[in-house]
């Protein structure tokens, strides 16, 4: 859907366990890898990346929930709408008059959604891309007929398991951490940077405290929208908290 394919592309960094795979499934359709493509048929697991921002790519995961036994979304733009969901907040309209010479020839929706407000989905794969080693434990579980094992934690647990300083206490910096799904290895803050919250919010996220001691820290409202609404700002928890901010 849309998106920059950069999940798609976590699979083919898969090098090492891309033989083993190849001979535990059959896959028919991936033309980031190869231009033999089988769409047609009935599917027991399909993988899917990107949000849905136009009419055409409604009709189309439509069809491929029709046709897929199980259907795994990955990656921030299926799971909330991505880094093109900030139309959300503002006039799309008017966007597509300043982008577009001509606006007319461009078939767009007012909103860029996740998959699963559409479709039900049977798992959400986070991340910004997501983590390849996340991708192989839920293609390992379908192909095994269990449920992922992907634990529901925060980055801060990452930050504590690989030794890095919080950033929020030690230099002072907004971070997302204490609120944002795992997966990514504790990235930003390894290089003494905030989490941007790339793989969306965790269940029962406190997004409400995290906002609380931020403002109590000088921060403005202006900087929690900002915070919340960045790359996965449309998914609710995020979404509901940057409202809350709004002038």
């Amino acid at each position: 859907m849309a998106s920059c394919d950069g999940c798609q592309l976590t699979l083919l960094d898969c090098e090492d366990e891309l033989l083993a795979l190849g001979e535990a499934v059959d896959i028919v359709h991936f033309p980031e890898a190869s231009s033999a493509l089988r769409p047609q048929g009935r599917f027991d697991l399909t993988l899917v990346e990107g949000s849905i921002s136009t009419p055409e790519q409604l009709e189309e995961i439509r069809h491929i929930r029709a046709v897929s036994h199980a259907l795994v979304v990955i990656g921030a733009c299926a799971t909330s709408g991505g880094v093109q969901a900030l139309r959300n907040f503002a006039d799309h309209e008017q966007f597509m008059r300043v982008v577009y010479a001509t606006p007319s020839y461009v078939s767009s929706l007012a909103d860029s959604t996740p998959i699963s407000a559409h479709v039900p989905v049977d798992f959400e794969l986070r991340g910004c891309p997501i983590d390849k080693a996340q991708l192989l434990e839920v293609i390992t579980a379908s192909v095994v007929g269990r449920k992922p094992g992907i634990p529901n934690e925060a980055v801060c647990m990452e930050c504590k398991r690989r030794g890095v300083v919080c950033v929020m206490v030690a230099r002072g910096q907004t971070c997302l951490g204490p609120v944002t799904h795992a997966g990514c290895g504790a990235l930003c803050p390894a290089y003494d940077r905030g989490c941007y919250g790339c793989f969306g919010p965790r269940e029962s996220a406190n997004t409400g405290s995290l906002a609380t001691w931020e403002l109590g820290r000088g921060r403005s409202k202006a900087d929690m929208v900002r915070a919340f609404r960045l790359i996965t700002g449309a998914a609710p928890a995020f979404e509901h908290e940057s409202k809350r901010h709004e002038p």
